[in-house]
C-alpha cells in the first residue's frame, strides 16, 4: 500500500515507493489488510494544512516524514462508515489546529484509494449524492412560500443550501429524518461544538447557531409537514442549535399538539440528556426516540470534552434509563476516535453504561476534532488499546441486544412505542 499525499496546490498523489501508514491516538501504526476498504462513494479526500505525511521510507524501512513541500491527506467518510485509523502526519506548525473534520487514514492500493474504515450501517440513506440540488431548491422554495412567516424554515433553508446539511435537506425533501431546531442556548460547553466556539478556541465553528426562540406554531407546522408516513422521523436537536431540552416546554407543547392531529411517524430528540427533569417531562409527553450524545462513559473524560454546566454523567444515565424504561427507543451518538475509544477502560465503561441504561442502539460517529487538541484535553490511557475493529467486535459480543450503527433508525417492530389514537385528526 502506497503513501498518499498532496502538493502545495492541493493535488493528490500516491507515492510509488513510500509505504502508507495510519495513526492511533499519537502512535503511528501499520495498517492491516483487513482494516482497509475501497474509498466509499460520497467520501471526500482533503489535504491537512500545516502537516507533512509520515510513511515508510523504502531506503531505510523506517517511518519518517515525506520530504518536500507536501501535505498529509485524509478522507472524510459519509454516514455508514466508521474509521479505524487517522492519517499519519506530523505538524509543521504545532500552533495551528486542523479544521473540525473527522480525518481518516487513506492509502493507494490495487489501483485505487483505500481507507482504514469499516462499513457499520447502510450508507444509502445518508449518501450526499442522493440529495439532488435542483429538487432541494424546489422543496425549499415551496415550503418557504407555504409558510412565509415560519422563521425555523428560513433558518433551515440556510442549513440545507449553505451548509448542505442532509437532515435539514430532508426537511424540505419530506423524507427520512428531518430537522426541527428549537434552542439557542446550551448547558454544556463542548470543546468540539460545531455551532459555537469562544474567540480564542483556535478553530471557528463551521456553522451558525440559531438566535431566536421559535413558537409552538412554527414547530408544529414543520412537524406536521414531515410526519406524513409511518416511518418518517422528525428530530429536535441539530448541529445548528444548542441543547433542545432547555426549551422543554416548547417541545412538550409541540409534541402534544402534533399527536392530537396524527400518530404517524416518530418524534426524536438529539440531546445531552443532562437536564433529567426536563427529559422526563418530554418523554411523558409522547417522545418516541431519544439519541444521547456522549464521548465516554468515564466521567473524567466526559467532563473534559463536554464541560457540563449544572449536570453530571450520572444525570445522563438517569435520563437514558427513564426513557428506556418507558418504551422510548434509546440510542447514543457515540463520538469515537481511534486510540481513545478503543482503550480497554473505555470499552469496559461503555459496556456497563449500555447495560445499566437499557440502550438499544449505538450510533458510532467519527469525532470531528483536531487530534492534538483532543489528546491534550483528555486523560491518558490506563490499559490496553485494542483497536477500533476489535472494539466493534467486543461490543457485538458483549451487547448482543444492542444494535451497532451510525445514525437514527426506525425501531424494530418489537420496540415500537404504543401510541394513543389522536382525538382530533384533520
Amino acid at each position: 500500500m502506497n503513501l498518499v499525499y498532496a502538493d502545495a496546490g492541493g493535488r493528490v498523489y500516491d507515492h510509488p515507493e513510500w509505504g502508507g501508514l495510519g495513526r492511533s491516538a499519537d502512535m503511528i501504526i501499520e495498517l492491516m489488510e483487513d482494516e482497509l476498504i475501497p474509498l466509499p462513494e460520497g467520501a471526500t479526500l482533503v489535504s491537512l494544512p500545516f502537516t507533512r505525511p509520515i510513511g515508510i521510507d523504502p531506503e531505510t524501512g523506517g517511518m519518517r516524514p515525506l520530504p518536500g513541500d507536501v501535505q498529509a491527506v485524509g478522507a472524510l467518510l459519509p454516514q455508514g462508515y466508521t474509521r479505524l485509523a487517522i492519517p499519519a502526519y506530523v505538524k509543521t506548525d504545532r500552533g495551528q489546529k486542523l479544521p473540525l473534520f473527522g480525518y481518516t487514514a487513506v492509502v493507494w492500493k490495487d489501483g485505487g484509494f483505500h481507507v482504514a474504515a469499516q462499513r457499520t450501517d447502510d450508507p444509502e440513506p445518508w449518501n450526499p449524492l442522493n440529495c439532488d440540488r435542483g429538487e432541494l431548491e424546489a422543496g425549499v422554495e415551496s415550503l418557504l412560500a407555504r409558510y412565509p412567516e415560519n422563521r425555523v424554515y428560513k433558518h433551515l433553508s440556510h442549513c440545507a443550501l449553505g451548509y448542505e446539511c442532509l437532515t435539514a435537506s430532508n426537511t424540505f425533501l419530506n423524507r427520512w429524518e428531518g430537522a426541527v431546531p428549537v434552542s439557542y442556548s446550551c448547558n454544556a460547553g463542548c470543546y468540539g461544538c460545531i455551532s459555537e466556539q469562544p474567540d480564542d478556541s483556535g478553530f471557528p465553528a463551521p456553522q451558525t447557531r440559531m438566535n431566536f426562540r421559535p413558537t409552538v406554531d412554527e414547530l408544529t407546522e414543520i412537524m406536521l409537514e414531515h410526519l406524513k408516513t409511518p416511518d418518517a422521523i422528525i428530530s429536535f436537536g441539530q448541529g445548528c442549535e444548542g441543547e433542545p431540552s432547555t426549551q422543554a416546554k416548547l417541545i412538550i407543547d409541540a409534541i402534544r399538539r402534533v399527536r392530537e392531529k396524527t400518530d404517524l411517524g416518530y418524534i426524536n430528540i438529539n440531546t445531552n440528556a443532562g437536564l433529567t427533569d426536563h427529559i422526563r417531562a418530554i418523554v411523558d409527553a409522547g417522545l418516541d426516540l431519544m439519541r444521547v450524545s456522549t464521548i465516554s462513559a468515564i466521567e473524567e473524560h466526559y467532563n473534559a470534552y463536554y464541560r457540563p454546566r449544572g449536570y453530571t454523567l450520572a444525570n445522563v444515565e438517569k435520563s437514558l434509563k427513564y426513557a428506556s424504561d418507558r418504551g422510548v427507543y434509546t440510542s447514543i451518538n457515540y463520538l469515537v476516535f481511534p486510540g481513545v475509544t478503543d482503550r480497554e477502560e473505555e470499552i469496559e465503561a461503555m459496556i456497563g453504561f449500555a447495560k445499566r441504561t437499557g440502550l438499544k442502539l449505538i450510533q458510532l460517529r467519527n469525532l470531528n476534532i483536531d487530534p492534538e487538541s483532543y489528546l491534550a484535553l483528555i486523560p491518558p490511557a490506563r490499559g490496553e488499546i485494542f483497536g477500533m475493529k476489535q472494539m466493534i467486535e467486543i461490543f457485538r459480543e458483549e451487547l448482543p441486544d444492542v444494535r451497532i450503527g451510525n445514525y437514527t433508525h426506525v425501531p424494530p417492530a418489537e420496540f415500537r412505542r404504543r401510541k394513543t389514537a389522536p382525538s382530533g385528526r384533520d
